[in-house]
């Protein structure tokens, strides 16, 4: 079983990072997740053909549990982590990939987002995002138990979905 978590911050070693990596535990608590922290590639994301980028995209198609983090920004998800999504081909980019959604933002106000934003996306790129997605308050979530709520919950379904994955690919 492999795990990556895609984390769309433009800021190094963010929240966004530590949230993405405690749902990605809770999931997964067996397997040490692989950590793309997309602002380290700079601009990079900007043209076709580099090599790190390539690394990261292969890195990400050869999982079966992916756990994509983006801070709200704008209402959405990040311009970062859109510039890495276009590197997948439409449609099958991602097939055989369980995607999960993970945003962050300061209030409510965008709790819908990680599903009627980024999980589209996801989807279009060829995953497979079955688990609703998450959205977390960037300020509390490390001790309002909402990752562990949702990770207690989804465990099973993400084990299932992704080994089934990984057998089709077998």
């Amino acid at each position: 079983m492999t795990v990556t978590v895609v984390v769309g911050n433009p800021k190094p070693a963010s929240r966004t990072l530590d949230a993405g990596t405690l749902v990605a535990r809770g999931l997964r608590p067996d397997v040490e997740s692989t950590v793309l922290d997309l602002v380290e590639f700079g601009p990079a994301l900007l043209s076709w053909g580099d090599e790190r980028v390539g690394a990261a995209v292969r890195t990400v198609r050869e999982s079966e549990l992916v756990v994509v983090a983006s801070p709200t920004f704008k209402a959405t998800y990040t311009g970062l982590l859109k510039l890495f999504l276009e590197q997948f081909e439409g449609g099958t980019g991602l097939a055989g990939v369980v995607a999960v959604p993970v945003m962050l933002g300061a209030g409510p106000a965008h709790a819908l987002a990680p599903d009627l934003l980024l999980k589209p996306v996801l989807v279009e790129i060829g995953a497979t995002a079955a688990l609703p997605g998450l959205y977390l308050s960037d300020r509390t979530f490390t001790e309002d138990g909402a990752i562990d709520a949702y990770t207690q919950r989804w465990r099973p379904v993400a084990q299932a979905l992704a080994a089934g994955k990984a057998v089709e690919h077998a």
